[in-house]
C-alpha cells in the first residue's frame, strides 16, 4: 500500500498532515527507511540539546523521542486489532498525560535509540504479516474510522512530521 491509495475516509482529518509528510511513499518503505533515518538524527544531535525545549511547555527532544515511541505502540495496537476483525472502539490516548510519566529526560539517547529501534522492527514484524486486502480494514479509534494501513503510513508520517520539527525549532 501507498500513501496514493489512501482515502481521506481512511483516517481522521487530524492525521492528514503526517500523510501529506511522507509524500508518495510504500507502507513498508516508509517503516525501514524512517528507521534508519530517525536513528541517524538521534545521534547527530548534540547531548546538551536532548533536553532543550525550545518554548515553554514544549517538550523536550528527549519527550519528542519517546512520545514517538510510545504513540507507534498505541497505533500498531490498533493496526493489530482492526486487522484480526476487532470491531470493538478503541480509546484514545492523552498525550500530555505521557510524555511527564515517562521520565524521559531521565533516560540517556543510547537507551531510547535501542527502544525506537525495537519498537520499529516489532511494527515492521507485524506488517509484514499483513495480507494488501486486509490493510484496507477499518476500525474506530479516538471516535473516528481508520483503516490498518492508515494506522502504519500514519506511524511513518507522524515520525517524519516530528522529525522536522526537531530540525526547525530544536537544532
Amino acid at each position: 500500500m501507498r500513501t496514493t491509495d489512501l482515502s481521506t475516509t481512511d483516517y481522521n482529518s487530524y492525521y492528514q498532515p503526517y500523510i501529506e509528510a511522507l509524500g508518495d511513499v510504500e507502507l513498508m518503505d516508509g517503516l525501514k527507511t524512517g528507521m534508519d533515518q530517525f536513528v541517524n538524527q538521534i545521534k547527530n544531535i548534540p547531548e546538551e540539546k536532548l533536553t532543550y525545549a525550545y518554548g515553554v511547555g514544549k517538550w523536550t527532544i528527549l519527550e519528542v523521542l519517546v512520545h514517538l515511541i510510545d504513540t507507534e505502540r498505541v497505533f500498531q495496537y490498533r493496526a493489530l486489532r482492526f486487522y484480526r476483525n476487532d470491531k470493538t472502539p478503541l480509546p484514545g490516548f492523552d498525550q500530555d498525560e505521557y510524555v511527564p510519566a515517562s521520565k524521559a529526560n531521565k533516560r540517556t539517547r543510547e537507551s531510547i535509540i535501542k527502544e525506537f529501534k525495537a519498537v520499529r522492527q516489532s511494527t515492521i514484524a507485524l506488517f509484514e504479516t499483513f495480507e494488501e486486502e486486509g490493510l484496507k480494514r477499518t476500525g474506530m479509534a479516538s471516535s473516528a474510522k481508520m483503516s490498518v494501513g492508515a494506522a502504519g503510513l500514519i506511524i511513518s508520517g507522524h515520525q517524519k512530521h516530528h522529525q522536522a520539527i526537531i530540525e526547525n525549532r530544536y537544532l
